[in-house]
């Protein structure tokens, strides 16, 4: 199994920003994506950024120029940098691992950006 531990979220006002942080332990091979979805209340689910084993990324295009993934510095690690959040960015962000075929889901970091 694989287990996905989240850390960085929090209130901000708009404008501001915060860093999310997953690491992943337990059965994780090399060749896999990282990302993060988020989801508001009332809303589906949705993909903000992404990032492949050999580095590539995927945003959403609400967060393109205003946010970035990297893999963390410790191996099966991600951060999601996020500058000039709006209020439409408040969700629960989770942290999401799939390899061979199968999803791995941590269990949500709330974000608030209020004034």
């Amino acid at each position: 199994q694989v287990q996905l531990v989240e850390s960085g979220g929090g209130s901000v006002q708009p404008g501001g920003s915060l860093r999310l942080s997953c690491a992943a332990s337990g059965s994780v091979f090399d060749l896999n994506t990282m990302g993060w979805y988020r989801q508001a209340p009332g809303k589906e689910r949705v993909l903000v950024a992404s990032i492949r084993s050999g580095g590539s990324t995927a945003y959403a295009d609400s967060a393109k120029g205003r946010f970035a993934i990297s893999r963390g510095r410790a191996k099966n690690t991600v951060v999601l940098q996020m500058n000039s959040l709006k209020s439409e960015d408040t969700a629960v962000y989770l942290c999401n691992l799939k390899q061979f075929n199968r999803d791995y889901w941590g269990q949500g970091t709330q974000v608030i950006v209020a004034s």
